[in-house]
């Protein structure tokens, strides 16, 4: 295969797709129990933990904004850690989102996809079904996504549109019945749980750093959207908005539809229990349905940042085997060795979660949650290319220079000292692995 580079394919309307169809479908189905449990059944603290986690993305999501109004290279996040801090930085925030932050995602996501596959079906969604399906799923999006990476494209802006109809609907119709019944306002003024363990706020909005994570990696097509200059920057400002948005208004729908604490109990079916309650027997499958697309948009806009990560690094001679990762195939367009590389990651940890958070612990001490403690790492590494952002942008206005970049370090540490909180020890389990993980890409970075 020759050395081709990505040609310009994607519009805004694909970008802001890809921004939103990431975030939304699949977090905030996941989480929403999470967040409730968490909070001992207190509603308003739940929704302040959404409005925080939703701020943090919003604050940090404008900085980057202004950062890709400025630079524009191959690969967003890890252009502007190159540009800002220099090349060996670049490569090693690089290699952890080839390596552990996209991979851990997007494996997630195909377990939730799965998930709520299951839940439709009644099947268990810790069992062999589930977890071959979620193998299927994860095939099938890579697949789409190497061969006909338009269509993948089309995938995503589709989906969006459709992952958005049963939150919306819950938001708007889930709110009116609640307010009717007045379920809203005794879920808002009851505790259905007065019990909390550990710090309720802290492991409530690490919780929702999965949910609204995953608008970082729409920068990964920096290089292949048209106008990236300026749709890039709109793409993230318009997503994140909406996402925030919607999360909290179909968090609120949710308190109109069934009492805290049967959501609390229900666990993975809560989602689908509220839908029934408020549509019904057959709507609420029909909406159930929906989710599943809606999770399954989400896994594809995980996969199309995904699949181009080594690809990232390798364009620029960084990583093993550069040549080989920065192939380009002739008739699709696509990195195809760098994608066959990221879904070999996605498998293995794929495993890994399965084994260290839906069995009894096959790893025994060594387990940690993968579908969040990496997206805090992620925010840790921001910190010096905010840092330093403010030091070298002068002829930037103070509030897009200093206001903003200062706010995205304060939003960055909380979320550090807040997974501290929630996961205690299995934080260092985490760090042991990015360490050596690390460790094993600096092998590689020496000439760099």
């Amino acid at each position: 295969m020759e050395n081709i580079t990505l040609k310009k394919k994607y519009g805004l309307m694909t970008a802001i797709a890809m921004v939103i169809g990431i975030v939304i479908g699949s977090g905030v189905f996941f989480k929403a129990e999470k967040v409730l449990t968490a909070t001992g059944g207190d509603l308003p603290l739940g929704i302040g933990a959404w409005v925080i986690g939703g701020l943090i993305m919003i604050v940090c999501a404008y900085v980057f904004a202004t950062m890709a109004a400025k630079y524009e290279k191959i690969s967003g996040l890890v252009d502007y850690a190159e540009v800002v801090i220099g090349k060996k930085y670049a490569y090693y925030l690089g290699w952890f989102m080839a390596i552990i932050y996209t991979p851990t995602l997007t494996s997630v996501l195909a377990w939730v996809s799965a998930r709520y596959t299951c839940v439709l079906l009644g099947w268990d969604i810790t069992g062999g079904p589930c977890m071959t399906l979620a193998c299927l799923y994860l095939i099938a999006i890579y697949v789409m996504n190497m061969l006909t990476p338009l269509l993948a494209g089309k995938f995503q802006i589709g989906t969006t549109a459709i992952k958005l109809i049963p939150l919306v609907l819950m938001a708007v119709i889930g709110t009116i019945a609640g307010l009717r019944s007045g379920m809203t306002i005794r879920n808002f003024s009851s505790v259905a749980a007065q019990e909390m363990n550990g710090s309720p706020l802290f492991t409530a909005v690490v919780a929702t750093a999965f949910a609204y994570e995953g608008w970082i990696i729409a920068t990964t097509i920096n290089a292949e959207l048209r106008d990236a200059k300026k749709n890039l920057p709109r793409a993230l400002t318009v997503g994140t908005l909406v996402i925030m948005a919607v999360y909290i208004l179909y968090y609120v729908g949710l308190a109109g539809a069934v009492p805290n604490a049967l959501l609390m109990e229900s666990g993975e079916q809560g989602a689908r229990i509220a839908f029934m309650t408020i549509f019904g027997k057959w709507g609420g499958v029909l909406l159930m349905v929906l989710v599943v697309i809606s999770c399954l948009g989400t896994l594809n806009g995980l996969m199309m940042g995904c699949v181009r990560n080594q690809y990232a690094l390798a364009i620029r001679g960084n990583g093993p085997a550069p040549y080989v990762f920065a192939q380009v195939d002739p008739v699709t367009n696509m990195p195809l060795n760098s994608g066959n590389w990221a879904l070999l990651l996605c498998g293995i940890w794929l495993f890994f979660f399965y084994g260290a958070n839906l069995t009894s612990g096959w790893f025994g001490p060594f387990k940690f949650d993968s579908s969040e403690l990496p997206i805090v790492a992620l925010y840790a590494m921001y910190l010096p290319i905010f840092f330093l952002f403010i030091k070298k942008e002068r002829d930037l206005p103070v509030f897009k220079r200093v206001v903003m970049p200062s706010l995205a370090i304060a939003a960055c540490v909380f979320m550090i000292i807040a997974a501290i909180f929630a996961h205690g020890k299995a934080v260092l389990w985490f760090l042991l692995v990015f360490a050596i993980v690390m460790a094993v890409g600096a092998l590689y970075g020496k000439e760099i």
